[in-house]
C-alpha cells in the first residue's frame, strides 16, 4: 500500500510494531543470579580438592623415598673413596718396592764374582803385591754394593736357621750345641733387609748315643 495511502491507525500498527522489534534486539542479556554464577565458575575452572591427610603422607612418603637415595648414594660415595685410597696405597707401595729393591737382581748376578775374590785371598801367593791388589779391588767392590744395600751374613757360630740358611753337611759335635753352624762354605747375603742369597754352612749335630749313654 503506498505510503499516502495509510490510515492513522495502520501507522500507528507499524510503529508499535517496529519499536517492538528494536526492543527484543537491543535488550540486555539477562543476568544469572549468584549461584548460577558460582555454577558455571564452578565448572569452567574446576580445583581438585585433596584430602590434606592424603597429601600430607604423599609428601611424607616422597620426602622418606629421596632421604633413601641420598643415603644410599652416600654410602657408594664413600665405598668408591675408600676403595680408590687403597687403590693409591697399593700402587704407592709397590712403587717404592719396585724402586727399593730395581737393583737386587743386578747385585746378585755380581755376588759370583765376589765369592771368586773371596776364594783368590783364600789361596796362597807369594808376590804380596798381587794379593795386596786383589784385596784392594775385592774391598772397593764390596764397599760399593753395601752403598746400595747389600749385607753380608754372619752365621758361623749361629742357630742353624733354615730360613737363612743352607746346610750342605750335618757333623755329629760334642763341642758346640745341637745345630750350630760352624762353618761356611758360601757366604750368605741380605738386600736392604730382604734375603738375597741363603747361606751354604756346616752344621754340629748331636752325636748319636748307643745303649749305654756313651756318644
Amino acid at each position: 500500500m503506498p505510503e499516502n495511502d495509510r490510515t492513522p491507525e495502520s501507522n500507528a500498527e507499524a510503529t508499535g510494531a517496529d519499536a517492538a522489534s528494536l526492543g527484543v534486539e537491543n535488550a540486555p542479556e539477562a543476568v544469572p543470579s549468584g549461584s548460577e554464577a558460582l555454577a558455571e565458575q564452578g565448572g569452567a575452572d574446576t580445583v581438585a580438592v585433596t584430602d590434606p591427610a592424603a597429601l600430607v603422607a604423599s609428601l611424607s612418603a616422597e620426602r622418606d623415598e629421596l632421604a633413601r637415595q641420598r643415603d644410599e648414594y652416600y654410602d657408594l660415595l664413600l665405598r668408591r673413596s675408600a676403595e680408590f685410597e687403597n687403590f693409591r696405597r697399593r700402587v704407592e707401595r709397590e712403587r717404592r718396592e719396585l724402586l727399593e729393591f730395581a737393583g737386587m737382581e743386578a747385585v746378585a748376578e755380581l755376588l759370583p764374582i765376589v765369592d771368586d775374590f773371596e776364594r783368590a785371598l783364600k789361596v796362597e801367593c807369594a808376590d804380596r803385591d798381587y794379593v795386596k791388589g786383589i784385596e784392594l779391588i775385592y774391598q772397593r767392590l764390596l764397599e760399593a754394593l753395601k752403598k746400595i744395600g747389600l749385607e753380608p751374613m754372619v752365621s758361623v757360630g749361629e742357630k742353624f736357621d733354615p730360613r737363612r740358611h743352607e746346610a750342605v753337611e750335618m757333623t755329629p759335635s760334642q763341642e758346640h750345641e745341637d745345630h750350630t753352624v760352624i762353618e761356611e762354605y758360601r757366604r750368605g747375603y741380605n738386600f736392604r733387609g730382604r734375603l738375597l742369597r741363603p747361606a751354604m754352612v756346616k752344621v754340629a749335630v748331636k752325636p748319636e748315643t748307643d745303649g749305654s749313654g756313651q756318644a
